[in-house]
């Protein structure tokens, strides 16, 4: 892939080649979002920014892209948390974003998790392992139906597999 990139730019003129490379420059002005840790470019992403999206459900991501995968749907209107990854067996990841989740559903009021962790091994330990953490608050916790294939990743499924997953997914507790 980044030969590809690289050739596809070799054929560039140089003001393409400039304004590509201002861009670039321009990615470590990005962060993460202080309330779901997803990129943004303020201390709050577009997503939680958004007044019109529904802030009584959070679906729970492993990654950014993942986000941008589900948005792509149309069907999901309501807010995110990037986990930063997903438990790996045999060891407990003590950098994934569940204590601020945790903090979010004591602060915001929040009916209801959507658990859309990577349908994988990993994926579905970090699905069991909030399932605990989550069942002592009083909201409905689902993970997306298994329209997903078991071993693949949310980033490369297809709008149609994402929103067949969302609509269906199933309960937890």
């Amino acid at each position: 892939m980044a030969e590809r990139l690289v050739l596809f730019l070799f054929k560039q003129n140089k003001e393409k080649i400039k304004d590509f490379s201002e861009n670039l420059a321009k990615l470590k002005e990005l962060r993460y979002c202080e309330r779901c840790f997803n990129i943004s470019e303020e201390n709050l992403c577009e997503i939680c920014n958004n007044k019109q999206r529904e802030d009584d459900a959070i679906c729970v991501v492993e990654d950014p892209l993942d986000i941008i995968s589900i948005e792509r749907t149309g069907i999901y209107k309501g807010l995110y948390h990037v986990l930063g990854g997903s438990m790996e067996a045999g060891e407990e990841k003590n950098d994934l974003k569940i204590p601020e989740l945790l903090e979010r559903l004591k602060k915001e009021g929040i009916k209801e998790i959507i658990i859309a962790t990577n349908p994988t091994t990993e994926g579905d330990m970090t699905s069991l392992y909030l399932k605990r953490k989550l069942q002592n608050f009083k909201i409905k916790i689902t993970r997306l139906g298994r329209g997903l294939s078991t071993g693949g990743d949310i980033e490369y499924a297809d709008e149609l597999t994402l929103s067949s997953a969302l609509t269906n997914r199933e309960k937890l507790n």
